[in-house]
């Protein structure tokens, strides 16, 4: 039997640790206990499907393979927390990061570049990530640091596992990783800062 690929075993291992990461948030929002933003996961569901193309256009070859599962199981969420009437309230800030993540389609078409358009989504999904650090920083153990983690060591693996690395297929794995692990160290900071407080140090 044919051995698997070095690349595309890192991809398996990076799709695996997607489902693993994504099942129980899932599995919460089918019980009821958790409700999320239905807007939110429109927008990550569109920004992280375009960077798939965007690296298999750039011959990210099986690197893309997570990136575009996790695009799938994003617009699932999505979906998932509209028919379990999840927050559907929609801000203006919503709208304009929607806007600005579809904007990058024409961009990329009218400059045959997939480099700006993986910018501007990077961009929109970091930003995206603004009301979860700032609720990680006054509720720290509000959010799973096994979520996180996961997903850093899940981006790390699809770094490793691009067949060509550029710009355009290394930015958004690699910066979203930093901002999971970032999360990681501001609630383990805040959570200990808590303790030390509630000890009277």
């Amino acid at each position: 039997m044919e051995a698997i690929p070095y690349k595309e075993l890192l991809s398996i291992v990076a799709i695996v640790l997607t489902f693993l990461a994504t099942a129980p948030y899932i599995y919460s929002i089918l019980k009821g206990a958790t409700k999320p933003h239905v807007f939110s996961w429109v927008i990550w569901g569109t920004t992280t499907f375009v960077v798939f193309l965007a690296q298999l256009h750039n011959k990210g070859g099986a690197g893309a393979w997570p990136v575009g599962v996790s695009g799938v199981l994003t617009i699932f969420i999505a979906i998932l927390a509209f028919a379990k009437r999840g927050d559907v309230t929609i801000t203006k800030t919503d709208w304009l990061f929607l806007i600005t993540a579809l904007s990058s389609l024409p961009l990329w078409y009218f400059t045959s570049d997939p480099l700006w358009a993986v910018f501007i989504l990077t961009t929109v999904d970091v930003l995206g990530f603004g009301p979860t650090i700032r609720k990680a920083y006054h509720q720290p153990k509000s959010e799973p640091l096994n979520f996180y983690a996961l997903f850093a060591i899940r981006n790390l693996f699809v770094v490793m596992a691009l067949e060509h690395y550029s710009v355009a297929t290394v930015l958004f794995p690699a910066v979203l990783g930093l901002t999971c692990v970032f999360i990681m160290a501001l609630m383990m900071y805040r959570r200990l800062a808590i303790v030390d407080v509630t000890q009277g140090h």
